[in-house]
């Protein structure tokens, strides 16, 4: 009676050993799927940030250290990145295209220039997308950590190796008021 017994607790053990770990894996794969999507969208914007820093070049000529700071972070190709170095690269690249951006507040003629009015339109449709992109992903990667963190299913996600999923943040100085001087 008593092996009958303890055959039944673990075989209930296993399964939900089996249970929890599919779970946590199919969390990973959602989580890894919502990364592909928004990296999509970070590739789309990498594309586009040399044809914006070519147009901005012509008629801010003195800008120098923020076109340059937007050059040598794309100096990286973006397929031997990692996705933390795509997500930090990204970031520090959101810095450098909002400081662009502003540039044309500085440059009536450059607002005026069809070349960058079609980037910048561009540009804003794939922030918009990738803003997007980014809130799925943290809603994703929160579920799949909590998933991770939460007792008893930690116990799994600890003998199995499963690793926490870096949330996309916004840095601090993308949250300040970009401010050009001339």
């Amino acid at each position: 009676m008593w092996l009958w017994i303890l055959i039944a607790v673990l075989v209930v053990i296993v399964l939900w050993i089996v249970s929890t770990y599919n779970s946590l894996v199919g969390l990973r794969n959602t989580c890894k799927e919502a990364f592909s999507t928004m990296d999509v969208y970070l590739k789309k914007r990498w594309d586009l940030i040399p044809n914006l820093v070519e147009t901005v070049k012509g008629y801010a000529k003195h800008e120098k250290d923020t076109l340059q700071e937007v050059i040598s972070l794309r100096n990286t190709p973006y397929e031997s990145m990692s996705d933390d170095e795509k997500v930090k690269t990204n970031q520090k690249l959101s810095q450098s295209v909002t400081k662009i951006m502003a540039l044309a507040e500085a440059y009536p003629e450059l607002k005026a220039d069809t070349e960058y009015l079609n980037l910048q339109s561009e540009l804003s449709i794939v922030e918009d997308q990738l803003k997007d992109a980014r809130e799925i992903y943290n809603h994703v990667a929160n579920n799949y950590n909590t998933a991770i963190e939460v007792v008893p299913s930690n116990i799994v996600a600890a003998i199995f190796g499963f690793k926490k999923a870096e949330l996309f943040k916004l840095e601090d100085a993308k949250k300040e008021n970009v401010e050009i001087k001339l």
